[in-house]
């Protein structure tokens, strides 16, 4: 077999004594099927789901079935298909046909062929059209339900996971974006850069901090176990400094700490986004680890400082414009006066959502980065 060939669709079935397969191939030429205790490999000229091609699929067992030793199993092709049977070592229903949790995408359960035990009048029952063949919903509820489950199960869990791939590469991919053409303009012109790192890359940067609020969602539908609170204050405490503080004044947006917090953001998002792509695969890379749980350190006190600072340089700008204040009288009989608001926060708040945030990144660097930790990866 090379690499890229492509496997048919298996559809499957069971009674306590044999395993039914049907492999969707049509015009079966030069077939070799190779049946071991353990599992199956089958590769053959036919036409299936990719046209008229070479196939091959191999498969491991949930437990064994009989040598062929003591029983020869039985195979049939037809026009449209190759059925095989296979007689278990044990009598039992399976969970599953498989070894492995992960079901490949090719393996589908065949609904339409479940047989009750009543049905078996042969030790090794015959391939026949005559046979009575019965619902698995009728005959097994249970069963049906779970492989029902799994079924469908497994499509979800692929797709939830290919969506998770794809959103934090394509958050990665912006952000290094982001990184990437800051560096090159400071690079050619220095500071003198840095008044024009809005217009360079600000439309880039609301585009990620929107999709951003899809986080806030990921705990809701089971996505990821993170903390919905924490991801809404995260995520709305920087699209709040983007939006309402740099993007709504426009003297704001080309202050050299503008360049600073961009700067700043790019760099824990290009460190955060290929450590939860890793997580998606279980794969523990331990400098990417330590550097998830680490980079905070200097960059979020940084980051909330720039905050703060912006904030702070827009008050008289707001006093000015008396941007999103709200007078009397209007239809609400309300009153809001956002530059107060603004210096309420700096003055109660900042320092306690500073601690808050630090605390929560701290408490999560003890959780992941355990005592001992690299002298454990040493060994």
């Amino acid at each position: 077999m090379t690499v890229g060939t492509p496997s048919p669709f298996v559809y499957w079935a069971q009674d306590l004594q044999n395993i039914f397969l049907k492999v969707d191939l049509k015009d079966v030429k030069e077939k070799i099927i190779n049946i071991q205790p353990y599992g199956i490999e089958m590769g053959a000229e036919g036409v299936g789901a990719h046209g008229a091609t070479y196939y091959h699929f191999r498969l491991n067992f949930y437990k064994d079935v009989v040598s062929k030793v003591n029983v020869e199993h039985q195979t049939k092709i037809t026009d449209r298909s190759v059925e095989i049977i296979l007689r278990k070592e044990l009598d039992e229903q399976w969970p599953r046909l498989t070894k492995h949790n992960q079901k490949p995408a090719w393996l589908k359960v065949d609904f339409e062929r479940w047989q009750t035990e009543d049905d078996e009048d042969d030790d090794l029952p015959e391939i026949n059209a005559n046979k009575r063949l019965r619902d698995i919903h009728g005959d097994y509820p249970g069963l049906y339900e779970k492989l029902k489950k799994d079924e469908f199960g497994y499509r979800k869990e692929d797709m939830k996971k290919v969506y998770l791939v794809l959103y934090n590469l394509s958050q990665f991919v912006f952000y290094i974006y982001i990184f990437v053409v800051m560096s090159v303009r400071y690079a050619k012109e220095n500071v003198d850069s840095m008044p024009g790192t809005y217009d360079a890359v600000g439309t880039v940067m609301k585009f990620c901090q929107l999709i951003q609020f899809l986080e806030v969602m990921h705990p809701l539908f089971g996505y990821t176990t993170g903390s919905t609170c924490i991801a809404f204050a995260q995520v709305t405490g920087r699209a709040a400094i983007l939006f309402v503080m740099i993007d709504a004044e426009p003297r704001m947006q080309s202050k050299p700490v503008v360049f600073y917090l961009f700067l700043i953001w790019s760099i824990i998002e290009i460190v955060r986004y290929p450590f939860y792509i890793a997580q998606i695969f279980k794969l523990n890379v331990s400098f990417l680890t330590w550097l998830r749980y680490s980079v905070w350190i200097p960059l979020y006190p940084l980051g909330i400082l720039c905050e703060g600072i912006i904030i702070l340089r827009n008050i008289p700008y707001f006093e000015e414009t008396n941007r999103f204040t709200l007078s009397l009288p209007n239809a609400w009989n309300f009153t809001f006066h956002c530059p107060t608001v603004m210096k309420l926060y700096l003055l109660f708040l900042f320092f306690p959502g500073m601690y808050t945030m630090m605390r929560h990144m701290y408490n999560a660097r003890v959780k992941k980065l355990k005592p001992n930790f690299w002298k454990r990866k040493m060994k």
